[in-house]
């Protein structure tokens, strides 16, 4: 890794930069610092930087979203090309994710591509700093700075402007796109504030991003203009500042946002009151505003929250960038308070609301990820509103930083996937740390220690929420005994460590059924599935009935897995583990609206039969991309003879697949 050594040790940071924050419970270690290796992410990693960027550029180009900048410069004549009031930010997201691709080594043929189109944006800003591509075309000459914040989209430009110009100095050190934006923040900073334009932002995102520019630039008036639009009612909404908000309400992309700018503003000033509301708005979420995917947002109207336990699935808009979003939140108050649900959370989204938002090759994309689907919904490579494929670029590429931390008591380790790391301790000590494993597929990590010299400190493990029964060994020590180590917490393992020491953690990986909070009406009667961090879902192509609605699940008595068993399918959706049990269907094929009345009495009897079948289900993530199909996450269950029946059909299947 002595490559990754070379750059100077203040761009060498997380993609969110605690190293110096005062009250940051854990320090942030730098992309370049973790190589991952042959296992579930890096594939998504290459697709994202080898197909879904090179060809969502082309894209950009052909709508025209550079261009409008280049119109403003004077460098093309051409007629402004209406892709939205934030269409730049989708260019500023793009290039945010290159510099997070170059921060680990990978796709250089970006670089030029990015620099060519850095050298027309800065062509394309204001001598006083000002950047903002539609104003003065595509018919509104005259349109007045910062007049329509409610929906201009000006200052949520600005803010992934200083987004991508902190990432990309971070990666090469050319720091002509983060002059961009420290300019534009200038100009901001002369702006807005007490006693000159007292407004908020209108859509959250500068706030986190101006803290950003903090750490890059050491600059106090960016931190303190950040905190000055927390501090602002956010009009548009009508909603109170974030560390006064009695509930998480409105958009909710907008929310995910304004409460991750609020703990980037807690991590540098320990507003102790600030991270008491947001750690009580996160408990709100969790507890009736999530879904099991870790999607949020369940109203069309404003793309928002609903109500606790309102999360209809057919309806469910959980947008990719509200996954986002809220990942980006459990990453910060996880850097503040080291508490595990916090990462339990992350992983949920990543491998599950966020994962499903772009197909497995890489290309194409959905806005919205809803729990139930009739058919006709396909991921598409653009849209009218194109914020969620860069904000999908630049998580998958920045996804390397957010494995590790430190903190004054040594290494955590937050997610398990194939890696090698080269981290820093804060005493100076250098560990190299090598991650085994074929999680989530298996439930066996074996993490292998190697400080440069023998050295004692704790090394954190994340026992995931759903990880009961998972063990710990330890090389050149015993077992931690016939005790499981506790699920939903930190091990911390204490130790002198030396070079070559092994850890090995177990988690077994049962077939989990779910269910919901019977306040949430759609899913009564129903359960979901899961596996380690994987929530499933049955798609038409699998299952044997005219649809899939008419498909129950039929528990088997006395079997926590429902009688469903894990197969691995190597050549099936790039590599899955699929999921097979006992269910039925209530209607015989093509006879539902032939013979059963819509309305009966009840209790009236079975509406034809019930027929025995198998039930497949695939990782949510994976659904459509076979072509649009059907899709259930919340599937009925019910009880009964058919159950056994099938239990001994998949009994007797597996034994002849293995030769018995």
């Amino acid at each position: 890794m002595a490559d990754e050594l070379r750059a100077p040790a203040e761009r060498r940071v997380g993609v969110v930069n605690t190293s110096r924050s005062p009250h940051a419970r854990l320090r942030s270690v730098p992309l370049a610092a973790v190589k991952l290796g042959d296992g579930f992410w890096r594939p998504r990693l290459q697709a994202n930087a080898g197909v879904g960027m090179p060809t969502f550029y082309r894209d950009m180009e052909s709508h025209g979203v550079v261009d409008n900048l280049r119109r403003l410069s004077g460098r093309k004549q051409v007629d402004y090309q209406n892709g939205g009031y934030a269409s730049e930010s989708d260019l500023y997201k793009w290039l945010e994710a290159v510099g997070y691709v170059l921060q680990s080594g990978e796709a250089p043929e970006l670089r030029a591509l990015a620099e060519a189109t850095i050298d027309d944006i800065a062509a394309a800003q204001g001598e006083d700093g000002y950047l903002y591509a539609r104003t003065a075309v595509g018919g509104d000459p005259n349109y007045e700075r910062f007049s329509r914040l409610q929906d201009s989209h000006e200052l949520y430009c600005a803010g992934h402007l200083m987004q991508a110009g902190v990432a990309y100095w971070r990666a090469t050190g050319d720091a002509e796109l983060l002059g961009v934006a420290t300019r534009f923040a200038d100009y901001l900073c002369e702006t807005f504030g007490p006693r000159k334009l007292e407004t908020a932002d209108g859509h959250p995102e500068a706030e986190l991003a101006l803290v950003e520019l903090y750490r890059a630039t050491g600059e106090r008036r960016y931190l303190d203009l950040a905190g000055f639009f927390l501090t602002q009612r956010q009009s548009v909404e009508d909603l109170s500042p974030i560390a006064e908000r009695q509930a998480l309400a409105g958009h909710a992309v907008r929310s995910g946002y304004l409460c991750s700018g609020g703990t980037d503003w807690y991590l540098e000033t320990g507003d102790a009151a600030m991270l008491e509301n947001l750690e009580r708005l996160w408990q709100e979420l969790v507890a009736g505003k999530i879904y099991l995917t870790g999607g949020v947002g369940a109203r069309f109207a404003g793309e928002s929250f609903g109500e606790p336990y309102e999360l209809p699935n057919a309806r469910a808009y959980a947008e990719t960038c509200a996954a986002i979003a809220h990942a980006m939140w459990a990453w910060r108050m996880l850097l503040a308070t080291g508490e595990a649900q916090y990462a339990d959370w992350l992983e949920t989204i990543l491998y599950n609301g966020f994962l499903s938002g772009v197909s497995l090759d890489g290309g194409e994309y959905f806005y919205m990820n809803p729990l139930t689907a009739g058919g006709g919904y396909a991921r598409q490579p653009w849209f009218g509103c194109n914020c969620c494929p860069p904000n999908i670029h630049r998580t998958l590429a920045s996804l390397p930083g957010y494995l590790f931390t430190t903190s004054e008591e040594g290494l955590w380790v937050h997610l398990y996937d194939a890696c090698e790391a080269l981290v820093t301790l804060p005493d100076h000590t250098s560990v190299r740390v090598e991650v085994r494993t074929k999680y989530p597929w298996k439930g066996r990590v074996e993490i292998v220690v190697t400080p440069a010299v023998a050295t004692e400190f704790t090394l954190f493990l994340r026992i995931p929420a759903w990880a009961e029964g998972a063990r710990v060994e330890m090389q050149r020590e015993p077992s931690t005994g016939e005790t499981p180590v506790p699920p939903g917490e930190y091990l911390p393992l204490h130790r002198r460590w030396a070079p070559g020491d092994v850890v090995r953690l177990e988690m077994p990986l049962p077939v989990r059924l779910t269910e919901s909070h019977p306040r949430v009406v759609e899913n009564r009667c129903a359960v979901a599935l899961q596996r380690g961090p994987l929530v499933y879902c049955l798609e038409g192509t699998d299952n044997p009935t005219d649809s899939l609605p008419d498909l129950a699940l039929t528990a088997v008595e006395g079997d926590p897995e429902g009688g469903f068993g894990a197969e691995a399918q190597s050549l099936l959706l790039r590599g899955v583990t699929i999921l097979r049990g006992p269910g039925m269907s209530v209607c015989a094929p093509g006879a539902a609206g032939e013979h059963t009345p819509l309305y009966r009495p009840w209790r009236s009897g079975p509406p034809v039969a019930h027929h025995p079948l198998t039930v497949t289900a695939i990782p949510y993530y994976a659904w459509g991309n076979r072509g649009s199909d059907e899709l259930e996450v919340w599937i009925p269950v019910t009880e009964g003879a058919a159950a056994t029946a099938v239990s001994r059909t998949l009994t007797q299947h597996h034994e002849e697949d293995h030769g018995h």
